[in-house]
């Protein structure tokens, strides 16, 4: 973008330069060479005012610990957000819920197994006039599902599937809540797409303290990442 612009300047830049005085020509070239730097920083797009950052990668600013009982170490290291290994849960709800979306948002993070077998991402989000989790390797490990519609678990309703998680491997976990319906996918692979229409939504008791935006372990280690929420504006 930038040599376009300056291509037509070249030729009255050069006869400039030539006639300054010896010794301004090295500070002028310096200004110079500075300048396609300026237009660079003002060529960088605006924010996504849509999208917002729960994670800032360095504190739990945002965050509070999930009085379970039971609860392991919550850190932040290396740029990832740590939930120890809990007895039986470990997690984090977000400290300040208000104004949160029931509708038209999406959530995106990235969680990865450390340690344990068991799940390592309980995602619990507001939906519609309800609350719900999706259960990321859950039930020994492997059971990837919503949990509640109409008093059924991730276990054993429509959304029950079933993934090989790897441990120390990252997943990006990806929930949207539009037009009607409750989608998630893991790794852009789709695993829940269910019309709301006339379903009980709720979460498991265990997880009820995670509500109204949280995400909880079950003796399990867990890093998380990159976790955002994503407002879904309607085109006019």
């Amino acid at each position: 973008m930038i040599g376009p612009l300056l291509r037509p300047f070249a030729h009255y830049l050069s006869d400039f330069i030539v006639k300054l005085p010896t010794g301004m020509i090295c500070p002028v070239i310096c200004l110079l060479a500075l300048f396609p730097l300026v237009l660079l920083a003002e060529e960088k797009p605006a924010a996504d005012q849509n999208t917002k950052s729960l994670f800032d990668g360095k504190t739990t600013k945002g965050w509070k610990l999930t009085k379970f009982g039971g609860d392991g170490k919550v850190a932040v290291e290396n740029g990832e957000l740590i939930l120890g290994m809990g007895e039986p849960l470990t997690g984090v709800t977000i400290a300040d819920g208000k104004g949160l979306p029931t509708d038209n948002f999406e959530i995106h993070l990235d969680a990865k197994r450390v340690m344990g077998e068991d799940f390592f991402c309980g995602l619990t989000f507001p939906c519609h006039d309800g609350h719900c989790s999706l259960i990321c390797g859950g039930w020994g490990g492997g059971v990837v599902g919503i949990s509640s519609f109409n008093g059924m678990d991730a276990s054993e309703n429509e959304t029950t599937k079933y993934m090989k998680f790897e441990s120390n491997k990252w997943y990006h976990v990806r929930v949207r809540v539009a037009e009607g319906k409750l989608q998630t996918w893991i790794d852009d692979k789709p695993m829940a797409d269910v019309e709301l229409k006339g379903k009980k939504i709720d979460t498991r008791i265990e997880v009820d303290v995670s509500k109204p935006l949280g995400i909880a372990t079950y003796r399990t280690k867990a890093a998380l990442k990159n976790i955002e929420l994503r407002k879904i504006v309607e085109k006019k």
